[in-house]
């Protein structure tokens, strides 16, 4: 064994040529390689030594390269596993992540990229995208660090930084549970992450959390909102673009891939990216390389994707609304984020929690408490902004309570959305009206078409924001939390027009 050499790796591969390819590859990196041609030999060197990567083909002679993952899966195997698939094997790729591989290349295997994935599966930093990669494992172990030893490469652990990252996602239901598990698991891999919920619901806490307890934590995680950004701006942004390439063009400049390089991208409301660009998309995610707009040469790229939706994709890919090769790709695993309202038993901590955030923020002494009064108020709520909307709901009764308490007046719940009111004891004589009739005076009656019903109250909404701000569908849309991409869907959608002020025309839309 090689007395300088950090990592064992293990390349499974029935093709002499191809196997002695990569091993020479990583040979030259400062890699100790073993190597082998099928299932059963790979399986068989796991037994007699501890690897730190499994490099294996797809197809091999006795089995796959996902029978061998299964096998290390199921007795425990600590190595982490690197699978080369078939060129635009979508379905092959997906499989792989799902069966726990930590990343997947691509036939004919770009070298670079190959030793890319190989020194992010082993914790080390890539070089960024445009500059000479750092020295290798051999070169970093010859020379000495401050005390006279020989600088190792320390195994990735979790930091304070992952921890308080798990505890910002506060709750002790089953949900939040699950939901803290699932970040701790997938957090040490490279498969895209699909954060599904209803708006306010916190995915974007995910999303950190998932970059925080994963060793790209020291490196950028980049946010990016897909509805927010104008479509004819959407390449640019994503992908950078050369001095000269449009007129405003002044200067080189990095676009949302690499500025994430090494690190994770975010892609916040993906369900509202236009499918001209989902298939730019999609090719940026398969060739690992981004093309900024003006260039003639690509750019490799290693970041993990993270995206966020409200939407059922499902549903948006059967419409014809989304590419279904881009849905696979990045629902290789989900977690569901669970609306407010069905954890409520957490909503004690959350306030708890969200109260000492806002306080601290505002210098206030000591930290207001919630009474109990208020907190029975809260919990009739039914909180249709999730947890966004709870920490406005705070935000706004600890300016207006000025004191050491919150009391439930300080709220201002409107009673339309409380449930679960106490109702009035009806005398013991008087009979037991009939369900139609079971309402308190002065109630409407139940819609005979809820769909319908609802349809009619979002048309109202609409039309009075836009005639607040003078039919400017920017303007009204953001008063409501919607882009402008949003509110042209949801007046098509209602059949409602209206005129576009001179200032709206002249952007465009």
């Amino acid at each position: 064994m090689n007395p300088t050499a950090n990592h064992r790796l293990l390349v499974v591969d029935d093709e002499p040529d191809l196997r002695t390819l990569y091993e020479l590859t990583l040979v030259r990196e400062g890699y100790d390689v073993d190597c082998a041609g099928t299932v059963e030999e790979a399986w068989a060197a796991l037994q007699a030594q501890r690897f730190a990567v499994v490099i294996t083909d797809m197809r091999l002679p006795d089995g796959t390269g996902l029978d061998l993952l299964r096998r290390m899966d199921e007795h425990g195997r600590r190595e982490k596993g690197i699978v080369i698939t078939a060129y635009g094997s979508a379905e092959n790729a997906v499989e792989a992540l799902k069966a726990g591989a930590y990343d997947y290349l691509t036939k004919p295997v770009d070298l670079r990229q190959f030793r890319s994935v190989v020194a992010t599966a082993l914790g080390r930093a890539p070089a960024p995208v445009g500059e000479p990669p750092g020295p290798t494992p051999r070169e970093r172990d010859a020379a000495p660090d401050a005390r006279g030893a020989h600088a190792r490469p320390a195994p990735f652990e979790a930091s304070p930084a992952a921890a308080a990252a798990l505890r910002r996602l506060v709750g002790d239901s089953s949900a939040m549970r699950q939901v803290r598990s699932l970040v701790e698991r997938v957090a040490r891999g490279m498969a895209p992450v699909l954060v599904h919920g209803e708006s306010g619901t916190g995915k974007e806490l995910v999303a950190r959390a998932i970059h925080e307890v994963s060793p790209r934590a020291g490196q950028h995680f980049i946010a990016v909102n897909c509805g927010a950004i104008p479509e004819a701006l959407l390449e640019a942004e994503f992908f950078g673009y050369r001095k000269g390439a449009f007129t405003g063009a002044n200067e080189d400049r990095q676009g949302f891939f690499q500025a994430a390089h090494g690190g994770t991208l975010f892609l916040d409301e993906i369900g509202e990216m236009p499918l001209s660009m989902q298939s730019k998309l999609l090719r940026v995610i398969q060739e690992r390389a981004v093309r900024p707009v003006g260039s003639t040469a690509e750019l490799p790229v290693n970041v993990r994707i993270v995206s966020a939706t409200h939407k059922d994709l499902a549903a948006e890919v059967a419409a014809g609304r989304f590419r279904q090769d881009l849905f696979y790709r990045l629902n290789v695993i989900q977690i569901p984020v669970p609306p407010l309202r069905e954890r409520l038993q957490d909503l004690g901590a959350i306030c708890q929690a969200v109260i000492e955030r806002i306080a601290g923020d505002a210098g206030v002494t000591p930290v207001p408490e919630l009474t109990a009064g208020a907190m029975a108020l809260l919990q009739r709520y039914a909180f249709p902004g999730n947890v966004r909307e709870l920490e406005n709901l705070l935000h706004r009764a600890l300016a207006l309570s000025g004191g050491a308490r919150i009391e439930r007046e300080d709220l201002a719940l409107p009673d339309e959305l409380l449930h679960d009111a106490e109702p009035e004891p009806a005398p013991a004589s008087t009979p037991a009206p009939p369900l139609s009739a079971a309402m308190a005076p002065g109630q409407p009656p139940l819609p005979s078409d809820l769909a319908a019903h609802l349809d009619q109250v979002e048309r109202e909404i609409l039309e009075r924001a836009l005639e607040r701000h003078r039919y400017n569908r920017t303007a009204a849309g953001a008063s409501l939390g919607l882009s402008l991409r949003q509110m042209r869907y949801r007046m098509a959608r209602l059949g409602i027009g209206g005129s576009e002020t001179a200032a709206e025309r002249g952007d465009g839309f």
